[in-house]
C-alpha cells in the first residue's frame, strides 16, 4: 500500500465543502444556464396504436370426454413411454394393445398422458402414458 503524507498533497484547502445549489446562499440558481425542470421525453401524451386485424384461429370442435371413475380400488399401475416420432408412437400403440389382449381381466380405472423428458444416453422428449387398473 502507498504511504501518503499530507505534505505530498500540496497546499490545497480540503476543509471547504462543495456548495449545493439547493439551499446554498453562495450560489444563485437563477444565474446558471442549467434547467432544473423535468425533461419531456414525449411519454406523457397518449399514443394511438393502430389495431391490426389478426386472424382468429379455427375452432376445432372436440367431443367432450367423460371422466369415468369407478368405486373399485386401484390394484396396479403400468406406465408406457416412447420418443415423440410417428414410428415410435405406432409401436407404443401396439405394445398397449398387446398388453390389454394378454390381460383380459384388467379393468382400466384411470389413465394419464403427459409429455416430459426421459434421461437416457441423451435427454429427449417422450410421451408417457400411465394406466391405473
Amino acid at each position: 500500500m502507498d504511504d501518503f503524507e499530507s505534505s505530498n498533497l500540496g497546499d490545497e484547502n480540503f476543509d471547504n465543502s462543495i456548495p449545493l445549489d439547493s439551499g446554498s446562499d453562495d450560489l444563485d440558481v437563477g444565474e446558471t444556464n442549467v434547467s432544473h425542470a423535468p425533461l419531456d421525453l414525449g411519454g406523457s401524451r397518449t399514443v394511438d396504436i393502430p389495431k391490426a386485424d389478426t386472424p382468429k384461429p379455427k375452432q376445432v370442435t372436440q367431443k367432450p370426454t367423460e371422466n369415468v371413475t369407478t368405486t373399485e380400488r386401484i390394484t396396479g399401475v403400468r406406465t408406457f413411454f416412447t420418443k415423440l416420432h410417428p414410428g415410435a408412437i405406432n409401436f407404443l400403440d401396439e405394445q398397449i394393445t398387446e398388453w390389454l389382449k394378454k390381460n383380459p381381466d384388467i379393468t382400466i380405472k384411470r389413465t394419464n398422458i403427459t409429455v416430459g423428458e426421459i434421461q437416457a444416453k441423451k435427454t429427449e422428449p417422450n410421451i408417457l402414458i400411465t394406466v391405473w387398473y
